[in-house]
């Protein structure tokens, strides 16, 4: 695989940033290489306080990409939750227009939403479900790892004393929290939404059984199953943690490639 880092400056979001791609590299001492351009393109998300580096330095992501003909985009968001913010940067718009067409201005990716998928992991689980839900013309598939898919809950006021901070981030990003519910960032009022349509993402939801968003997980899970949508579903045990998204990565791809 090559690895390209490319920094350039963003209208939407008013800055420059950074992506991390990885591309299928010619072998042309090995015939039996598969090397077919234009690529499958899989956008991968990182967490919350995380960046760009994250699937590359916590996982084997190359590795395990290596001869599937396959573009992994990784970009930087910041803690946005993917979401054009109330108060920063469009990061819903750059991930499905302008950093899209940066891309294909660079490197031989395809066209086709049969083969541009989004994964992520956390904040970036939920962002990958939110973008091909809220985008199922762009995207094919999405892939969710331990994902913050109840966002409703996790705007919500608690009993932790650091919460009025956490809320005040929140509402940075989602503005007036009590229209987050059954809004364009919830997930179960947009895959509501897309079942009744024609055209859905396959989907993947994974969450360890001794995580903090397992219940969350569980609530989506039930939600989504009646709702007619190609789901795959899978827990084992653990938490949140880099030892079980490195497993499960792996399982993603194959998923992908079906």
């Amino acid at each position: 695989m090559i690895l390209s880092q490319i920094n350039f400056y963003s209208d939407l979001l008013a800055t420059r940033c950074t992506v991390n791609v990885l591309l299928p590299q010619r072998r042309p001492a090995n015939p039996q290489d598969a090397y077919h351009p234009p690529f499958r393109v899989l956008y991968l998300l990182h967490g919350y306080s995380d960046d760009q580096t994250a699937w590359q330095r916590w996982s084997s992501i190359e590795r395990y990409a290596e001869g599937l003909n396959l573009a992994v985009l990784m970009p930087a968001a910041q803690n946005s939750f993917y979401t054009d913010m109330a108060h920063g940067g469009k990061f819903f718009t750059f991930l499905t227009d302008e950093l899209p067409a940066v891309a294909h201005d660079l490197f031989p990716l395809t066209s086709e939403r049969t083969d541009t998928f989004v994964a992520g992991l956390s904040m970036g689980g939920y962002g990958a479900f939110k973008l091909a839900l809220s985008r199922p013309d762009l995207f094919a598939a999405a892939a969710s790892l331990s994902g913050a898919v109840d966002i409703a809950k996790v705007v919500k006021p608690n009993d932790d004393p650091e919460n009025d901070a956490w809320l005040v981030t929140m509402r940075n990003i989602f503005g007036d929290l009590e229209k987050v519910e059954n809004g364009p960032n919830d997930l179960f009022a947009l895959a509501r939404k897309v079942s009744q349509s024609g055209l859905k993402p396959r989907l993947f939801q994974y969450c360890g059984t001794e995580d903090f968003l397992y219940q969350d997980n569980l609530h989506l899970r039930d939600f989504i199953r009646p709702l007619g949508f190609d789901y795959t579903y899978e827990e084992t045990p653990g938490d949140h943690s880099w030892v079980y998204w490195d497993r499960m990565i792996q399982k993603v791809l194959a998923w992908l490639g079906q």
